[in-house]
């Protein structure tokens, strides 16, 4: 794990998410004439609420955790802590000072006072686990027998990862990434009717599902147990998903996505992944970007959800509208970022 870059991998993808939440919706950059960070000396806003700072702790606790992950095998445990404190310290100072002029957004002392707090508090967790990390094997282990090595595979895991994050979505169709209608012309498909929705969204559930799960298959290591493997990534999904709709909404609508198509799509893509993952690795990864490529056309000409509309205009999106941009834009940019990746692996010669 010490010379893996994938904690490399996930600090820069976090960092990223960290950049985009912070500067969304981007959009209305103003010059205001006034210093950047005239904010700095600014009374305590009375607008701030216990929300906002929880959030703003726990937004940057895992960038200071994995900034000792990342530093601590050459600076020691307590130059990794200084490094992150720094790091965040800046991070943080900068994105406040880019957020005084966007019009949509406040830069707030307050803001920089709990994210240094999260970035410590991060910081602390990944020097008590460091040692622990180095000493124990178990995950290396777990890793040699599931995963190929290398830095390759270490970057289609940082890339599950991201697929993971954009389940937290749930105005998206059940594992329907690609949407780029709200990201480039604020649009929707036109409204049909419901049986035409179910069809749509059975492919679109069932071909992302297969195709996700045959691109993880080229990652996983001769002999390991790809078939469940493969079930256990559909079953995180699928929780995470679950999870978004019981805390963004509320617990009764937690298994408001199992729909009709959501539920034919599951029975369909799991029978078809069950099978399909005996295939050659030419074959996985020609099918996987083959109906990457169609779902992410039938996500972008869906009809509004017939079954989700009453349920979404509960979810509030006041104290999550900055945390549901960042989960669209990671959701519609993931298959492309995912053909990407298939083309790299595909340009390799099969391992032996």
């Amino acid at each position: 794990m010490t010379d893996s870059p994938l904690r490399r991998y996930l600090l820069a993808a976090y960092v990223l998410l960290v950049v985009y939440a912070s500067l969304y919706p981007l959009g209305g950059w103003q010059a205001h004439g006034a210093s950047p960070f005239a904010w700095l000396t600014a009374a305590w806003p009375r607008w701030i609420t216990g929300f906002d700072l929880a959030a703003n702790v726990f937004g940057y606790l895992p960038l200071g955790f994995l900034l000792v992950l990342c530093t601590a095998a050459r600076l020691g445990a307590r130059g990794a802590f200084g490094a992150a404190l720094l790091c965040g310290a800046l991070l943080s100072l900068a994105l406040e000072a880019a957020q005084s002029y966007l019009p949509a957004r406040v830069a707030s002392n307050v803001d920089l006072i709990c994210n240094l707090a999260g970035t410590v508090v991060g910081a602390i967790l990944g020097v008590l686990a460091e040692p622990w990390l180095q000493g124990t094997r178990i995950m290396q282990r777990l890793r040699e027998r599931s995963l190929h090595s290398g830095s390759e595979t270490d970057l289609g895991v940082t890339l599950f990862a991201l697929w993971l994050f954009a389940q937290l979505n749930p105005a998206t169709l059940l594992f329907g990434t690609g949407d780029l209608r709200d990201l480039l012309a604020n649009s929707a498909g036109g409204a049909y009717g419901a049986e035409l929705f179910v069809t749509v969204e059975t492919f679109t559930t069932a071909a992302n599902l297969v195709a996700v799960s045959l691109l993880a298959s080229v990652m996983m290591a001769r002999g390991a147990p790809v078939r469940p493997l493969l079930l256990g990534l559909i079953a995180a999904g699928l929780s995470v998903k679950a999870l978004a709709f019981a805390i963004l909404m509320r617990a009764d609508d937690a298994f408001a996505w199992f729909t009709p198509g959501s539920r034919q799509g599951l029975a369909i893509g799991v029978a078809v992944m069950l099978g399909a993952a005996a295939l050659p690795r030419a074959l996985r990864l020609a099918l996987a970007g083959i109906l990457l490529m169609a779902a992410t056309v039938f996500v972008n000409l869906a009809p509004p959800n017939p079954y989700a509309a009453a349920t979404l205009k509960v979810w509030s999106q006041g104290h999550f509208l900055n945390f549901n941009g960042l989960t669209q834009f990671v959701s519609g940019v993931w298959p492309f970022a995912a053909l990407l990746y298939l083309i790299r692996l595909a340009a390799r010669r099969e391992r032996n």
